[in-house]
């Protein structure tokens, strides 16, 4: 009888005692582990963003960039949110020649009461007309806006009348600008750094400023149309003689002569009109958050 053989020990022990099935254990750990991470891993990111991205890929195309109506809505309610910078969208001029065309067209009187103010409708030269539709959609929004009874015509107070200027001149000239114009000294000025327009009496020019046109105000949250009636009606209630005014009922309708430009948040406003000396005290800082409205009479069917 032979004497046993002494046992292998360590690594070689264990190789010798169970063979090819020390080599299988760690590949079946590895393989476990795989399957683990891929059923219980972290789920797609469900961010607006990363969704729209996903079904892109997903169709074959590359990730597309989110729009402007795709993000989630600014909170105007929070006097650290800075409302009054410019949205995402399209391209605009920066600049233009300080001379404007005159748009061709003409209106009825409309209102009944007060004084009559004639306007023409004007578009600075140097401004591609597909930045914002074209001329004749301009002028007829003007139009339109102006001669709605939610508008100043239907306060009683006013009537309108465009005109031709070169057979009538006219009180208000409605001038779509480039920002780099409406910044200038003798128009808008730039006191406070951000887009707007104004009323240059001096001038009988009504400011409209085409980045705006273009772009809008965060607080009316994408919709255009609403921000273009309240900017011709803002400015143009300056041209008869109304003044900035602040949120007068927390959660109400903003007035349409508050700068809602700028936002509906009275603190916030109120900040910002600190730096401008003719609107320190238009707005008071007391909390009260508005809706953004684009009318003067906006009960009004």
């Amino acid at each position: 009888m032979r004497p046993a053989r002494p046992k292998k020990r360590g690594i070689a022990g264990i190789v010798s005692t169970y063979g090819w099935r020390v080599y299988a254990v760690p590949i079946l750990v590895a393989l476990t582990v795989l399957v683990l991470i891929k059923v219980t891993g972290p789920g797609p990111d469900n961010s607006p963003d990363q969704t729209a991205a996903d079904a892109s890929t997903a169709q074959g195309g590359t990730p597309s960039t989110p729009q402007a109506t795709e993000e989630p809505p600014t909170p105007v309610n929070d006097a650290k949110v800075p409302t009054a910078e410019l949205p995402k969208g399209g391209p605009y001029a920066q600049s233009g020649s300080a001379t404007w065309r005159v748009l061709p067209g003409t209106t009825k009187r409309v209102g009944t009461g007060g004084r009559l103010y004639t306007y023409s409708v004007e578009v600075e030269n140097g401004i591609d007309p597909a930045m914002y539709g074209d001329d004749s959609d301009f002028s007829k929004l003007v139009d339109q806006t102006l001669a709605d009874p939610r508008g100043w015509t239907g306060t009683g107070d006013v009537s309108v009348q465009r005109v031709d200027p070169n057979v009538t001149r006219p009180d208000i000239r409605i001038s779509l600008s480039t920002p780099n114009t409406v910044h200038r000294a003798d128009y808008c000025g730039y006191s406070i750094h951000y887009e707007s327009s104004c009323w240059r009496s001096s001038k009988g020019r009504v400011m409209i400023n085409l980045a705006r046109w273009v772009r809008g105000a965060i607080a009316f949250n994408g919709d255009m149309l609403t921000y273009h009636q309240y900017a011709l009606n803002h400015e143009i209630g300056h041209a008869f003689g109304n003044h900035h005014v602040g949120c007068q009922k927390d959660g109400g309708l903003a007035p349409v002569m508050m700068q809602q430009t700028f936002g509906v948040a009275n603190d916030y406003v109120a900040k910002l009109n600190q730096v401008d000396p003719t609107n320190r005290d238009a707005v008071p800082s007391d909390h009260k958050v508005c809706k953004p409205n684009a009318w003067p009479k906006p009960q009004v069917n």
